[in-house]
């Protein structure tokens, strides 16, 4: 039997999770998320991403107008 640990891993880089910037130990938490924790954890990146363009741009627009 294969460890999932990996494929946990690779989900949250395949995400966009900057795993390179994480410690050993807290890549190591991440390697120990259950299935739930980990579906729980991407779809709050993958809302977080949906509604980052429009944050950008009215941030970008305010910021313009602003200053």
């Amino acid at each position: 039997m294969t460890d999932p640990a990996p494929d946990r891993l690779r989900a949250l880089e395949d995400a966009g999770f900057p795993l390179h910037s994480l410690s050993p130990e807290q890549r190591e938490v991440l390697q120990g998320l259950s299935t739930e924790e980990l579906t729980l954890l991407l779809g709050l990146k993958e809302r977080l991403d949906a509604a980052e363009p429009e944050v950008q741009a009215h941030s970008e627009i305010a910021g313009g107008a602003l200053f």
